[in-house]
């Protein structure tokens, strides 16, 4: 798929009041957990180190619907000006994050390799993540590092690809939105602390 935009942003469109009252009741919570990769089964006490290398930070999973109505239009908005127009119909539950210093997430993808399996779950049962939200909390300047880039797979080009940062996502309140496809990554924080929020937005899989 060819992307005349590979994301779409809304700056400084969320309050502080919001942004902040959202990091206040989150950052403290016993539910908070170490963020993983794969399935839990993989985080036996042996694997946590090398885990951690390839993603590093807390995490904890919100199901407010203040947190949905403040997000989804979003969604829609993108979906439809960057002309992606691809169909959705649900959300995940949204991810509170919390980066703290050397806390990363290297090249990833958010779309799954094959739709969700499990019956017992009808919101996900047969989907995929289509589309993927990204919302910063926290005023950039209580953080350093901690930047989202976009790797462009290029054959053609010696390096393999490029590399695009993601400049729009620093203001606090800021929102962006990318397909789920996409290779991202969080590179790791220097200073401070950076909250934000995630939401994975499912749709059927592509035909």
């Amino acid at each position: 798929m060819n992307l005349k935009n590979i994301y779409w942003f809304f700056q400084s469109t969320l309050t502080k009041k919001f942004c902040d009252k959202i990091i206040a009741k989150h950052k403290n919570t016993k539910e908070k957990i170490q963020a993983r990769v794969g399935s839990i089964q993989n985080y036996k006490p042996k694997n946590i180190k090398n885990l951690k290398k390839i993603r590093n930070s807390k995490v904890v999973f919100l199901d407010q619907k203040e947190v949905y109505s403040a997000l989804q239009p979003y969604v829609f908005t993108a979906n439809q000006n960057a002309g992606w127009n691809v169909q959705w119909d649900a959300s995940e539950n949204v991810q509170f994050t919390e980066y703290k210093k050397d806390h990363h997430y290297t090249w990833h993808q958010d779309s799954c390799v094959e739709p969700y399996s499990d019956v017992t779950n009808p919101l996900k049962f047969g989907k995929i993540r289509k589309l993927s939200l990204v919302c910063s909390l926290t005023d950039p300047s209580k953080y350093k590092g901690g930047g989202l880039e976009f790797w462009l797979p290029n054959p053609t080009m010696k390096s393999g690809g490029e590399i695009i940062t993601c400049k729009e996502i620093l203001p606090q309140g800021s929102i962006v939105i990318f397909p789920s496809f996409m290779w991202h990554r969080v590179k790791p924080v220097t200073k401070g602390v950076r909250h934000s929020l995630v939401m994975w937005n499912l749709g059927k899989p592509y035909v």
